[in-house]
């Protein structure tokens, strides 16, 4: 018999491992998990290691409801950043398909219960500075999607708070690639090739 992989303790999107149920289906074993909205459910081990079950079905009941909600965040023309925003947000923190999940949720970072409603958050970003052309940001970039670690900040500043910042150094000076970028007037995609995938000297790769 295949030794049995325990997933006791590990987050999988909303849902927590608390133990092995001693049931099979299929041979496989069906694990019982607590939710972050409380709720317990058993789930089979294969279900949460591919990403098919995240949580005990409230996710779903919650895009449900926005998607019939008569808020209107969406559609408003003032708004609709904003809540593109706050889409984008939830979905690399909360969706173990999206590409980016890796990076955030799938490395702990996580979206503060308030901010799951969207009027909440986009109240907040009117209140905090948003317009056109800044991103969220968040100050701690190990911290969690909530007010006190958030910020509205230009692409520039974002770039620089970036975890994986490539810092370069030329004449005594140190720089992020987007500040040097700024400086020469050379475009970020054709310094970071000439860095990352060229590999051209320094001062050959911010001359102009």
């Amino acid at each position: 018999m295949a030794r049995i992989k325990d997933l006791t303790g590990q987050r999988f999107g909303r849902l927590v491992v608390l133990y092995d149920t001693g049931e099979r289906k299929n041979r496989k074993v069906v694990w019982h998990c607590k939710c972050d909205c409380g709720s317990e459910v058993d789930v089979i081990g294969s279900d949460l290691t591919s990403g098919c079950t995240t949580s005990c079905g409230c996710y779903n009941r919650e895009r449900s409801a926005e998607a019939n909600t008569t808020h209107g965040m969406s559609r408003r023309e003032e708004t609709r950043p904003v809540y593109q925003t706050w889409r984008d947000m939830l979905q690399r923190c909360e969706n173990p398909n999206d590409k980016r999940y890796k990076d955030y949720g799938g490395r702990g970072i996580t979206v503060c219960p308030e901010w799951h409603d969207v009027k909440v958050f986009i109240n907040w970003a009117l209140a905090s500075g948003w317009g056109k052309g800044l991103t969220l940001d968040r100050i701690n970039n190990d911290g969690n999607y909530e007010p006190s670690n958030c910020r509205w900040a230009t692409w520039k500043v974002q770039q620089r708070n970036k975890r994986n910042n490539h810092l370069i150094t030329f004449n005594g000076k140190t720089q992020t690639m987007a500040e040097w970028a700024d400086e020469t007037g050379i475009l970020y995609d054709t310094l970071e090739a000439r860095v990352n995938r060229l590999h051209w000297p320094i001062k050959r790769a911010l001359s102009i």
